[in-house]
């Protein structure tokens, strides 16, 4: 028995030599080399191995360098299983610096200039035929860049229907980017007939304004193919024609009625005109309305264009850079301070089929734009020896629901609840690009956001993947109210709540030579930071951040007044020492973060709904116009191609300084593994809040105590430092974790590559390729059992019986499957450890990312600021009575600056602490 164990063993060992042990089935024809060679073969095999473990140990430790040394470690978490990207360095995983750089190589200014070209030679008003057009285009573009394949039916979808809300909601389950359009149903409203006219004492006219621009043919094409392609007006303006005499009242502001109040004058029954500046403009309405004036004009003051006038010697637009007497700004004359969006649907989205309200955020009384030339003509009226006979105003409109067309797409992250939107406006001042091409405003963010977009899909076409979802939005309506984006957010307010970590705003890139920014103070350091990695467009030796103390270069004598109110709007000085304001502009930028030099946000624009009703930290910047640069004619027929290229961005380099800097801080919201939000900055800035109310209380002689608010703010900033260390920890830890994972799989890659080496090395030498021998000639060789007997009183030869022998082969081989099955289950517990491990990690990043992102929703009231209940933010909303202009707890310090009531004021500091008090339970480690 010991003898036949002893023969099946061999046989055994011969099958497993030869592989018989996996396929019964020989062949004959190939002999085993001797055995003397076989141990030659073995020490060149092991010498190549070795020297081939050597070779990869290097590369292996390379990356390993690579990602411990990258502080911009980005998608780590979700890409351990893609293949790296190929650089100079051999394969490595693209993200962090690495991606910046390709990113930035991208934006040129050649495909700038087209893509303004295609976009602002055309009139594309929002609900026309050209505004669906360029939605379609932005489609399309997305699809191209993108790498979407475009489906047989034009992805556009009803909003409110299955399709738009399964758009919307399933873009946290996407893998592949898609892109599609959204259609709401705004009440919006478009001009019929308008006129303004001196009247005689009979009632007859004696005079009649031209109310529509002049364009010149030869100089400035466009502009004078579409001077009336949109009429000039007031969007949402109320209709009528009403009779009164004239009243100036300066900017139109709450002081400037004020002071004609003080002054005896009785606003009743008159037409109210003021100049644009200072305020939005809808609220120059408001404030004509609520003081009993039965309409308005508002006018474009050459003061208000500074150095750059006739009288400092500079010809008119398109001869030279100041303004064209005849220009006229048109805008919307909503009370944004009120509520944004669809007036008649407020605080929920504008379906076809929706239920309208009676809207109470736009004017009762009809207003119209003019031009300084006819503003000149009235004045002569009221002036000292004028006439002063009767004005009549015509504003007819026709108000009705019209569709608009959002453009959204998306590029799917590792992550899946935690997304970053960019979002630009696309429709033409609604007048403007409309009616007017809208270089500027919205074409000129546009350019950029295309730039952006290019940018993206040449990462991803080189294998990038973001960590986090992006969400590229192209907003209609924005001209009306902020409609498209408003509609968006209050139809997928919980799905925003629950996903987005940040919003990025870029309205318009470019109307002037000064860079500004405006931003949630968590994200101020982020865009401060990204806009020192971006050249200056036009000084090679200075950053992109250096361009906010740049303005233009046109001088001569300018107007005190217009100065100050520019100072006022901007919270910048209008002429600053650039050596001054460089040294002193990180103390004194008014409305903003008092050490970062970024300004905070207000309205006017489409972050509104993401941060001051839903809480969503968010920035905005791009080049403004200062009082020395050529005149932007903000919402005119001149705003043109023509314009920008001759005057606003010669060569288009700031459009694409702003598209880089966009870019970039995309690219770092999305692949950074901890968020860039700065809470303890946020934290510090509300003491400068306070500071401000109780200067206010202060001056209007309050004897108030915050001393609980103060002590609040004090616990929230420690809480804030305490997660400012968990969030280096916890970081820390998951780059440690990727590296080790990195590691493991490099070397079962090696592993892998190595055996697959040795196969083809023993192929190669011969070694255990599968002898082609008989079945019966190998057993006889093998053992006796097997031999061909002649057994006693058989007729001839007789089959041999190999009993349980093959049985035996089987479990042999079988035991062996085994063992090898358990070094494979050690190995996948090994890797399930670290694989536990590394999730560990991930779920603690994530925990310190959700508490960042909960600090701005901290300040989010659902009770709202009083008198306009839309907006919920407590720490910041557009000013009563300024529209653009940021107010810092504005419950708070309009209780003192409007009510003048210190029992509203203590009233509004328990509000505001109570939300604190919880946001620093919220954020607690």
């Amino acid at each position: 028995m010991k003898n036949g164990e002893d023969t099946g063993q061999f046989a055994f060992d011969k099958l497993v030599e030869t592989g018989l042990h996996e396929d019964i089935e020989l062949r004959v024809g190939q002999t085993r080399p001797q055995k003397k060679f076989r141990w030659i073969i073995a020490a060149v095999t092991i010498l190549f191995g070795t020297l081939l473990w050597y070779s990869l140990e290097d590369k292996i430790a390379a990356v390993e360098s690579e990602v411990s040394l990258d502080e911009n470690s980005s998608s780590w978490l979700g890409i351990f299983n893609e293949k790296p990207h190929r650089g100079r360095r051999g394969r490595r995983f693209l993200n962090g610096k690495a991606a910046e750089r390709i990113f930035l190589k991208v934006p040129n200014n050649d495909s700038a200039i087209s893509t303004s070209r295609q976009f602002a030679t055309k009139p594309h008003m929002a609900g026309t035929d050209g505004d669906l057009t360029t939605a379609l285009d932005f489609l399309h573009l997305l699809q191209s860049e993108l790498n979407i394949s475009a489906p047989s039916e034009e992805p556009v979808f009803s909003a409110g229907t299955a399709e738009s809300r399964e758009a919307t909601l399933s873009i946290s389950s996407l893998t592949s980017p898609k892109a599609w359009i959204d259609v709401y149903y705004p009440v919006m409203n478009t001009p019929l007939d308008r006129s303004v006219e001196i009247l005689s004492d009979d009632g007859e006219p004696v005079w009649k304004a031209h109310v529509e621009e002049v364009a010149e043919d030869v100089l400035d094409p466009e502009a004078g193919e579409y001077v009336t392609a949109v009429p000039v007006f007031h969007g949402l303006s109320c209709g009528g024609e009403v009779e009164g005499k004239l009243v100036y009242a300066n900017y139109g502001r709450k002081e400037d009625y004020d002071e004609l109040e003080r002054r005896g004058v009785n606003l009743t029954g008159t037409i109210v005109i003021a100049r644009y500046g200072g305020i939005f403009r809808g609220l120059k309405i408001k404030g004509a309305q609520e003081r009993g004036a039965v309409g308005c004009l508002i006018y474009s003051d050459l003061r208000d264009d500074g150095t750059v006038t006739n009288e400092n010697g500079y010809s008119s637009y398109p001869y030279g850079p100041a303004r064209n007497p005849t220009s006229v700004q048109r805008g919307s004359v909503q009370f944004i301070s009120v509520y944004p969006g669809d007036p008649t649907t407020p605080g929920y989205p504008s379906y076809e089929n929706s239920t309208r309200t009676n809207a109470v955020s736009i004017p009762r009384i009809p207003s119209l734009p003019i031009s300084a030339a006819t503003a000149r003509r009235l004045f002569e009226e009221i002036e000292e020896g004028g006439s002063n006979r009767t004005i009549k105003l015509v504003n007819h409109v026709d108000d009705r629901v019209i569709p608009i067309w959002n453009v959204m797409g998306v590029i799917p992250g590792h992550i899946k609840n935690e997304v970053v939107v960019v979002g630009n406006h696309r429709d033409g001042k609604f007048f403007k690009a409309s009616l007017v091409m809208g270089a500027t405003d919205p074409t000129s963010g546009t350019v950029s956001t295309y730039e952006v977009i290019r940018g993206l899909g040449v990462l991803l076409k080189k294998g990038w993947r973001p960590l986090r979802t992006i969400v590229i939005a192209s907003w209609d309506a924005e001209e009306y109210g902020l409609i498209g984006s408003t509609e968006w957010g209050e139809d997928f307010e919980s799905w925003i709540e629950e996903n987005v970590v940040a919003y990025l705003n870029l309205d318009s890139s470019v109307s002037g030579s000064r860079f500004g920014l405006s931003a949630s103070p968590s994200l101020a350091h982020l865009v401060r930071d990204t806009a020192m990695k971006v050249q200056h467009p036009t000084d090679p030796s200075r950053t992109l951040w250096d361009a906010r103390v740049d303005r233009g270069v046109l001088y001569g004598v300018f107007d005190q007044e217009a100065a100050e109110a520019y100072e006022l709007e901007f919270g910048v000085p209008a002429f600053p020492n650039a050596s001054v304001f460089a040294a002193q502009s990180e103390e004194v930028v008014a409305n903003g973060d008092v050490s970062i030099g970024v300004g905070n946000l207000g309205s006017g624009s489409d972050y509104t709904v993401f941060l001051q009703r839903i809480g969503i930290a968010s920035t905005n910047g791009g080049f403004g116009s200062t009082l020395s640069d050529p005149v932007y004619h903000y919402h005119s027929v001149f705003d043109s191609q023509k314009w920008q290229e001759r005057f606003g961005d010669p060569g288009f380099h700031r459009h694409v300084a702003v598209a880089k800097h966009l870019g970039l801080q995309l690219l770092q919201l999305a692949d950074s593994i901890v968020l860039p939000l700065n809470t303890t900055q946020y934290a510090f800035t509300l003491d400068s809040y306070l500071d401000k109310v109780e200067s206010i209380a202060s001056e209007q002689g309050f004897d108030t105590d915050f001393s609980d608010l103060r002590n609040s703010i004090a616990k929230l900033q420690q809480a804030s430092e305490n997660l400012d260390i968990e969030k280096a920890k916890a970081e820390n830890r998951m780059k440690k974790m990727i590296a080790k994972w990195l590691r493991y799989r490099q070397r079962r890659r090696f592993l892998c590559k190595l055996r697959k080496f040795l196969k083809k090395i023993k192929r190669w030498l011969g070694i255990g390729k599968k002898c082609e021998h008989s079945k019966s000639e190998l057993l006889e060789h093998t053992t006796p059992m097997f031999k061909q007997l002649d057994r006693v009183g058989a007729a001839g030869p007789v089959k041999p019986r190999v009993g349980r022998f093959p049985a035996w082969v089987k479990e042999q081989a079988d035991k062996k499957a085994h063992g090898e099955r358990d070094d494979r289950q050690h190995g996948h517990h090994s890797k399930s450890k670290l694989a536990k491990k590394l999730m560990a990690a991930a779920k603690r990043v994530q925990a310190v990312n959700k508490k960042l992102v909960a600090f701005e929703r901290g300040f989010i009231s659902e009770e709202g600021i009083k008198d306009r209940e839309w907006y919920r933010h407590l720490g910041v909303a557009p000013g009563k009575w300024l529209g653009y202009g940021a107010t810092t707890f504005p419950g708070l310090t309009e209780a003192f600056t409007f009510e003048k009531n210190a029992t509203l004021a203590q009233y509004e500091a328990k509000r505001l602490q109570k939300l604190i008090d919880t946001l620093a339970e919220t954020i607690r480690v």
